[in-house]
């Protein structure tokens, strides 16, 4: 059983819930923003935590946030398979004692991420880098992102992809946990709820139709790779 705790309601769990549901993997959906968080991650086998336009730094001001980042430590602690994407990655940077904080500029649209070294010796990342018709593995590659947060790489852990805007797009700890900054499950449905009435919607929805049919199936790959991990 997979735990997903989504900060907002509007942030997820997009192609990750299609799989999952695709190939009958049982998970459970949590509205962290609306208290709805598990007491205990006993019974589950993975933790993914979604996005959301807050700040780790914000956690006064939303203190569910702080109820996740515990929830992101029982989950190390019980060894679990994590995933982290955007806030979902910078909370995991938290709770592992890096600092997160604003950027000097925001990250948003369909731009390239290169794998590091390690990034391109790490199973997952390998996975999710390769070309679903072509198969081979491109060391950059076009994702999508909206954040403006970002953070310390974490003592102890891997760097895998860095970004022209961002250094810390990708990290491991250990071999279960992984936070990624940019967006993993977007689908052409969240992409038309995000920008409902944003600047960038016709921008972003005209690049999505050429780059989501690639792009889902690198993010299955991932998932896959993720899951049997």
């Amino acid at each position: 059983m997979i735990a997903i705790v989504k900060n907002v309601k509007s942030e997820g769990p997009g192609s990750i819930e299609n799989l999952l549901k695709k190939n009958k993997l049982l998970y459970k959906v949590f509205e962290a923003e609306d208290g709805i968080i598990p007491s205990t991650l006993e019974d589950y086998t993975g933790l993914i935590i979604m996005g959301g336009p807050m700040g780790v730094y914000e956690m006064d001001i939303y203190p569910h946030l702080k109820i996740v980042s515990r929830l992101i430590r029982e989950a190390i602690n019980r060894d679990l398979k994590v995933l982290g994407i955007c806030l979902g990655s910078q909370l995991i940077a938290h709770t592992l004692g890096a600092k997160v904080y604003q950027g000097h500029v925001e990250e948003i649209g369909w731009q390239d991420i290169e794998l590091t070294g390690d990034g391109l010796r790490d199973p997952l990342m390998i996975a999710l880098a390769k070309h679903p018709s072509v198969g081979d593995v491109w060391k950059k590659f076009r994702v999508f992102h909206w954040h403006w947060d970002t953070f310390d790489l974490p003592h102890g852990c891997t760097h895998l992809a860095k970004s022209e805007l961002y250094e810390n797009q990708a990290f491991k700890y250990g071999e279960k946990v992984y936070a990624l900054q940019f967006h993993i499950e977007v689908t052409r449905d969240l992409l038309i709820n995000w920008f409902n009435s944003h600047p960038l919607r016709a921008q972003i929805l005209n690049e999505a139709e050429k780059i989501i049919p690639e792009y889902s199936q690198r993010a299955k790959s991932f998932y896959r790779a993720f899951l049997e991990n």
